[in-house]
């Protein structure tokens, strides 16, 4: 059973109880492997590395590999299905969330990403996309939201939420309580992380569990 990170965001460099983790669980560091949620945005570009948060965050936390793949459109599929096949960690990126399950399901990498023994990480749009299911909001002007519950990757049993604009008083008045009558939602504060590992569920900063409609605040554990 492979390890798994779901990262709210990170404005600057990663905590370092969380880098302490991370360098427990990574052991294998020959390639890393992130996977873009704006997949379609750097055609014809060379992207640098340094412009990518999430391989920032890795760097400061003194996680090198021997090789790195960004994919999204400019790699082919077989491509992209060879190098998550070769990954010591695939780290699923934010960005749009519903542009990467597209991207996810147009290039067939979700069940490869699942069968791997590589350490998933994944941030925002990324971390939605490998709980069991997680909810888009759309707002339609007048403060009107339409919402759409899309199935993730399933990783876990529960549903995930991961905005960084969205905090206890918003969870509160309970549009995540519908999807909360169906499965667990973990929902998650800006500055925060869950590992599962060996099916056991870690927090670390504001992180809250909504179940059957009713939300507690949960205790760091990491």
């Amino acid at each position: 059973m492979s390890t798994h990170y779901y990262f709210s965001w990170f404005n600057d460099c990663l905590p370092e109880r969380l880098v302490k983790c991370l360098h427990e669980d990574i052991q294998d560091r020959q390639s890393l492997v992130m996977i873009s949620a704006r997949p379609s945005n750097y055609e014809g570009e060379q992207i640098s590395l340094d412009d990518i948060s999430e391989w920032t965050w890795l760097h400061q936390a003194n996680i090198a590999f021997d090789e790195y793949h960004y994919i999204d459109y400019r790699m082919q599929s077989e491509e992209a299905r060879q190098c998550i096949q070769n990954a010591s960690v695939i780290f699923l990126c934010g960005g749009d969330p519903v542009l990467q399950n597209v991207f996810l399901e147009e290039y067939e990498l979700s069940d490869l990403i699942k069968s791997s023994n590589a350490v998933i990480l994944g941030a925002s749009a990324g971390a939605l996309n490998m709980a069991a299911k997680w909810l888009s909001l759309v707002n339609t002007g007048h403060e009107a939201e339409t919402s759409t519950v899309y199935d993730g990757m399933g990783f876990d049993s529960f549903a995930y939420e991961s905005h960084s604009k969205r905090d206890h008083a918003t969870f509160v008045q309970g549009y995540l309580f519908p999807l909360s009558e169906e499965m667990d939602v973990y929902a998650a504060e800006q500055e925060s992380a869950i590992r599962v590992k060996d099916g056991r569920v870690e927090i670390m900063g504001p992180v809250y569990l909504i179940s059957r409609s009713k939300i507690q605040k949960l205790v760091e554990t990491l």
